[in-house]
Formats: structure tokens, sequence, C-alpha cells
């Protein structure tokens, strides 16, 4: 029997632009990326233009670590190595041969499969959110079985019909720590509460109630010292795969969503698909666009010229917001903009969808020194002012002080989405941990 955790503080952003729940196309994407996007990782590259790879044959190592290892998602043609600024490897693109043809992977040893196939980097490290250390032994593994983002995927819908391989993920994942997975306590009916081999917790609340970091606070608070891991539904779904079948299968349903959206729906595809596959919804032309790898709070944009990330099943796309307001921000009416705290009229309109777009209304200017107005959408015990003027000051005795083993940039989106001084939270959250890697290393 899982437990019920409420959670009061949070906040429901009412963006428009929701994918229907139907799959309106299966792509075969003309090249597919691998890229060594993981924190933590350094890439040395495997292979070169030319080569036949198999669909997990290794592409990238982590020199560091070459046991780590990305693998192409499909088997083709190595076409491409894009690098960037002083040679770095952005991506290797693979060109598919439309066969489907799988490396054999010898799944009889849980970590040496995982290694070897290419789904370790699907483990995120807490804290600091890196690659997770082979040789550690985390005190838990984390996984949340649904989203509470803006227009975020419904895992029931991509998802709901691969329980089994899920079942099979967690049973694999359990031979290597303690397995905790989160729920959504509104659906008690949802097939992910059949689980088994793990500890199920019910999460009732607002956005970010589906945010992982925010269960492992309330289930087992992070402390100096500790280890937790975390892996995505999706991921976890791909490793059940892997020891049902023995291959490398990571292809997903994907969200295609936002305001800015032409017909929101759900695709299926790989991981590194180009997102000049997707110009059919938002009509080919990007100039006046953002598109998002994840969602309006915490993802990450990416030009046309990128590709989807390796372990997110959300694009959103949003307008960029290039116009002047008449009067700023003493305008008094606002019919059309959301306010949380009712500073627009527009809380006189219970349940509109807003068509946002990236305009922050203001620029940047000192703290609002007032825990109480970030608390109201934190459901964490931390404290989100004293902890980001922690890392701005590069105070690292300070940081642990007010929680920096236990958040990621994502946990605090909402603290920036509402905060009035306009501040890069997330942004100055991520320095704060980079300094800690450098530090305590």
């Amino acid at each position: 029997m899982s437990d019920i955790i409420v959670l009061k503080q949070g906040l429901d952003i009412p963006c428009s632009g929701e994918a229907s729940l139907l799959v309106s196309k299966s792509m075969s994407p003309r090249s597919v990326a691998v890229q060594p996007d993981v924190k933590g990782l350094l890439p040395r590259l495997l292979v070169k233009e030319g080569d036949h790879v198999l669909a997990g044959s290794p592409v990238i190592a982590d020199k560091k670590n070459p046991d780590i290892l990305l693998t192409s998602p499909v088997s083709g043609t190595v076409s491409q190595v894009v690098r960037g600024d002083k040679r770095k490897l952005l991506a290797v693109l693979v060109e598919p041969d439309g066969k489907r043809e799988y490396a054999a992977i010898d799944t009889s040893d849980v970590k040496k499969a995982l290694l070897a196939s290419g789904l370790w980097p699907l483990l995120v490290q807490r804290p600091y959110g890196i690659l997770a250390d082979p040789e550690l032994t985390p005190k838990a593994i984390f996984v949340s079985a649904f989203h509470s983002g803006p227009l975020a995927a419904c895992t029931e819908f991509t998802l709901g019909g691969e329980v089994a391989m899920i079942q099979k993920g967690i049973d694999a994942l359990a031979t290597l720590a303690p397995v905790h997975v989160g729920l959504d306590a509104t659906r008690p009916d949802s097939p992910f509460a059949k689980l088994t081999g793990c500890s199920l917790h019910r999460f009732k609340g607002k956005h970010p109630a589906g945010n992982v970091g925010v269960q492992i606070s309330h289930v087992s608070p992070i402390l100096k010292g500790e280890t937790v891991w975390t892996v995505s539904l999706a991921g976890l779904a791909a490793i059940g795969k892997l020891f049902a079948t023995g291959k490398y299968d990571v292809r997903r349903k994907v969200a295609v969503c936002g305001p800015a959206a032409i017909e929101p729906s759900y695709v299926e595809t790989y991981p590194g698909t180009p997102i000049s596959e997707f110009a059919a919804f938002y009509g080919g032309y990007a100039e006046d666009i953002r598109i998002i790898n994840g969602d309006i709070l915490s993802g990450t944009a990416v030009g046309p010229d990128g590709f989807t990330a390796s372990d997110s099943d959300q694009l959103t796309i949003i307008r960029e917001g290039k116009d002047k307001e008449l009067l700023g921000w003493i305008r008094p009416f606002r019919f059309n903009q959301f306010s949380h705290d009712r500073s627009y009229f527009s809380w006189l309109i219970p349940g509109h969808k807003w068509d946002m777009d990236t305009n922050l209304h203001g620029g940047p200017r000192p703290f609002l020194m007032n825990e109480n107005y970030y608390a109201k959408v934190l459901p964490m015990d931390i404290y989100p002012v004293f902890l980001s003027k922690a890392c701005l000051a590069g105070d690292i005795e300070k940081m642990e002080k007010f929680g920096i083993y236990e958040v990621l940039p994502e946990d605090l989106a909402l603290c920036e989405f509402v905060d009035p001084s306009k501040n890069y939270i997330q942004d100055i959250i991520a320095r704060g941990i980079d300094l800690m890697l450098k530090e305590m290393a």
C-alpha cells in the first residue's frame, strides 16, 4: 500500500497548446544524432564517417570511464561528425538503413549490460545531476511516473502500454539499489500503481509535484555524503526492453505542444531526431518562434538545426516575445496575461489557457528578500533566496547549509517564473553546482 504525500505549495501554469492524445505521425528520420549531452561525460569518439553501426553499437565513450558508452539508436551509416568551437564534439549523425538490426548484448549481469548497451547514461546521480558513477552504490533509485509541468506529456498515454517493460526495468535496477516510484495521487487507476518490487509513493498537488527532486525531498532527503540515482520513466522502459529482449530500443512517443504549435499532438520517433523533421508543427518558419526540448520552465532552447534531447518526451513551441507593450509595467488592465498573484485582472477568467511567449515583462533587478514569496511555489524544505545568494557569492559552506545537495535547477524553475526581480535563478543554481563539482572533486 502506498502512502499519500500532499503538497500544499506549487503552481500549475495555464499555458495553451496541450498535445492531443493521439499519435499523428510515426517518424523515420533521415538521420539520428547521438549527442554527448550528459552532464559529467567527457566524450571520446569511437567511429568515423562511413562506418556501419547497429542499434546498440558504441559511438561515443567517456574519457574518464571507458566502460560508459553512448550507442546508436538505429542501424545505419555514420554520415557526419558534428563539431563546435575548438573541435568540441557535439553530435554523431547516423543515417538509418531501415533494417533495424540490433547489436548483441549480454544481459546476464545488470550493471555490465547497462554499460555495454549505452543505457547507463540514463541514470542521473544526485547531488549535482551528473552521470551516475558505476563504482558507487546509491542509497536508492527514484523514478517519477508522472509529469506535472506545463503541457507535459501524459505518461499514461505514452507508456501505459509498456507496464510490463517498466516492471522488467524495476526488477533489474532493484539489484543495484532500492527503487522508489512516485505516482499521481489523483489517478488511483493508473496502470503504474500495479508495479511491484519497489516502494510506491503517491503525490497530490500542483507542479512541481511531478519533479523527482521534490519527491526525493519528501521521501528520503539527500544529506551530505549520500548519493541517489534517478531515471525517467521512459528510460526505465528502455532498460526493461533491454532485459526482456536483449535489444537497445529507445524509440518513444514525444509530445509536440505549445501555443505556437500547429495541431499539437504526439509523434513516435527516436531521441536525436532533427528538429527540421518537425517543420509541419511550426510551419517551417522558425525565426519568430522558440523551440524547446522539454517544458517552458526548465527546457533547453534548440534551433531548427538542432535535435531532440536524448532523454526528453516533450518538444514545446512558443513565440518569441518581441512586441513592446504600451505603458509597460504601469498598464492598468491586462486581461491577456497570466499572473499567479492576481496582479492583473486576468484572474477573473478562471480556467482560461494563455498563449504565453518568451517575454519577461521586465529586466533583472535586486532580489526580493522575502522567502515566503518563493515558498508558495516550492514544496521543499530549503531557502531559495539564501541559496541563490550563496551561489552568487561562491560560498560553499552556505550553499551546503541552504540545500545545494537537494536541488537541480529545474526544482527552482517556478521560483524563477514568479520572481518579481526577474533573476535567472536556474542559471545561478547551475553555476553553484558547477562550483561544487570543481571545489569538491
